[in-house]
């Protein structure tokens, strides 16, 4: 996930978070978001789910860089 600035300079996403199919490949996005320097800020996480029961695990961040709001 990517963060921008608004007018008012506040943190907003730049587009919904998007699931990945592997670890490698969420920091290998993350990074290259990063490297571009078009956003204020990346972050990429995982967390465990059960999409059966619809209960998902507290996020581990795998990378970060920049500005970002705390994760909910």
């Amino acid at each position: 996930m990517a963060f921008v600035r608004d007018d008012e300079g506040e943190l907003q996403p730049a587009f919904e978070p998007r699931e990945v199919p592997s670890e490698d490949k969420a920091k290998m996005d993350a990074r290259r978001m990063a490297a571009l320097g078009a956003y204020a800020g990346v972050i990429c996480w995982s967390r465990s789910a059960d999409l059966v029961n619809g209960e998902f695990g507290e996020p581990a961040v795998l990378f970060q860089h920049g500005d970002v709001p705390e994760m909910e």
